[in-house]
């Protein structure tokens, strides 16, 4: 364990041997870490926080402090953080405030500098969250999620797998899965084309969701008109199936197609 001698670390909390905390570092007293990790210098991990293998925290950050919520009211809550995350500099991330709950961050994701991960947030793996992409109470990211810098997530939205979501966009409403989105507020531009390729989908789940897109965001049918035409004319591949059941488990609504 390379512990710097200006760094705090309280002795209640239960770090693995091989982790490093750098100059002036703060590591509070419920706190659980893993094997692997590096807390870089002045960087603070409090409240109940409990950080998996091969995590990397840079200088400033803050992790586990209490939620920015009115509502919170003192009680046990949580932070949940897995593995082989990158956590840049000034990052600030809270638990839940209800007592009991939590806020999850999956693993493989990027923080970059100044972004905020708010109290009850749900973020999955591989995601990247660019310099001050800001998530409020209770967002959900789910997994390879790109979030451009200074973009702002409503409370309670949600946001499916292999989205794209352009720097300075404000999203108030669900994005879609696989889908590129940009402005104020946010629209649905397209498929992400560059995401599913990387993510290896095939050329025939390509080709059915692009013609499920025009339907769906493009065609000005109401939602509801929109998905009954797409279960009627596209082949309901898994990929389909899957944007479409999301759509249909949207509570705050569905960003639409671009004017």
């Amino acid at each position: 364990m390379k512990i710097h001698p200006t760094a705090i670390v309280d002795k209640k909390a239960k770090l693995a041997d091989d982790i490093e905390v750098g100059p002036y570092a703060i590591i509070g007293p419920h706190t659980e870490i893993a094997r692997g990790n590096v807390i870089g210098g002045r960087a603070t991990v409090e409240g109940h926080t409990t950080i998996g293998e091969g995590n990397r925290i840079f200088t400033g950050a803050v992790i586990g402090s209490a939620p920015q919520d009115l509502k919170y009211k003192g009680k046990k809550t949580f932070l949940k953080i897995g593995k082989n995350n990158i956590i840049r500099e000034y990052v600030t991330m809270n638990p839940g405030t209800e007592e009991g709950t939590s806020t999850s961050i999956g693993d493989g994701n990027l923080f970059m500098a100044y972004s905020h991960v708010a109290h009850n947030c749900r973020v999955g793996n591989n995601c990247v969250i660019a310099n001050a992409g800001t998530l409020a109470g209770h967002v959900t990211l789910e997994d390879k999620v790109v979030l451009g810098g200074f973009a702002g997530m409503h409370q309670f939205t949600r946001v499916g797998k292999i989205a794209i979501i352009g720097g300075c966009s404000k999203v108030v409403q669900d994005i879609p899965p696989f889908s590129t989105c940009d402005g104020n507020p946010a629209r649905v531009y397209g498929l992400n084309l560059v995401g599913v390729r990387r993510a290896g989908m095939p050329q025939k789940a390509q080709r059915e969701l692009k013609k499920a897109f025009k339907i769906l965001f493009h065609s000005g049918l109401a939602l509801k008109n929109s998905i009954k035409k797409v279960k009627k004319e596209i082949e309901l591949v898994e990929e389909v199936e899957y944007l479409l059941d999301f759509l249909k488990g949207s509570e705050r609504g569905i960003c639409r197609g671009s004017k």
